[in-house]
């Protein structure tokens, strides 16, 4: 009990709450706040240690990345015993995709504890996914592999993992049209420019040809938006001859 009095003096106020909140949204007690700093500090405030090594989430973004894999292939592996290799990786990838994380990260409110130079509302949306594989890293480092895979258990596989439903999400409206049409022997052309107009942040549009007829057009603040937008609505414009799963 003496040493951990001590523990709990020699934190600064500012650390104090943050293990506090991190308890709360963990379920145990975090020991090394430095490794969730890091795993909130945004590197736009070009932090940097004693080394001139730089301070921020994405190296422990890549470590939560790598780990979040391996746990949820080997959740499925024991899932679901008749999957094939490509079933398998198609389920991870759609259960790890860029837009599930961020999900996460939005739901689990990380923004929240995120140090940054730059206003939340211009961050974007993968700070929300990006936080959340950054912060599975911090707790590998913190408390190791097996409360990384309880906190993922927890966090991720039973609040979102239902295979009926996966099977049948699309994670690429883009992916889909273009094996869709490689399958058909349909050639197809994705033309994408920039349409600001007299707006003042940059759109692009698209436009999506199959066999030479212009099928749907696509306009949003990023190439890869604009272009999910458009093959969203090829999608829906040939929906009953196309399979998903």
């Amino acid at each position: 009990m003496n040493f951990i009095r001590k523990i709990v003096k020699s934190r600064s106020e500012e650390d104090q709450e943050l293990y506090n909140e991190l308890k709360a949204l963990l379920n145990f007690s975090p020991r090394k706040i430095n490794k969730y700093r890091k795993a909130f500090t945004h590197r736009s405030l070009q932090m940097s240690d004693e080394n001139g090594n730089p301070i921020n989430y994405e190296r422990l973004e890549f470590l939560g990345d790598s780990i979040l894999g391996s746990v949820i292939a080997s959740y499925l592996y024991k899932k679901v015993p008749t999957g094939s290799e490509g079933y398998l990786t198609q389920m991870r990838s759609k259960i790890v995709s860029r837009e599930h994380l961020n999900e996460l990260g939005k739901d689990l409110n990380l923004i929240k504890f995120v140090n940054s130079n730059i206003d939340q509302t211009n961050v974007g949306d993968n700070i929300h996914g990006n936080i959340f594989e950054a912060l599975i890293g911090a707790i590998y480092l913190d408390k190791g592999y097996n409360f990384c895979q309880k906190f993922i258990y927890e966090n991720v596989i039973v609040p979102y993992v239902d295979i009926e439903k996966l099977e049948g999400k699309i994670t690429s409206y883009k992916g889909l049209i273009i094996e869709w049409c490689q399958k058909q022997k349909k050639k197809y052309k994705f033309d994408t420019y920039e349409d600001s107009g007299n707006e003042a942040i940059k759109h692009f549009s698209v436009k999506v040809s199959i066999d030479g007829e212009q099928i749907a057009k696509g306009r949003a603040t990023s190439k890869k938006k604009a272009e999910e937008q458009a093959s969203k609505r090829v999608y829906y414009a040939f929906q009953s001859e196309i399979s998903v799963g």
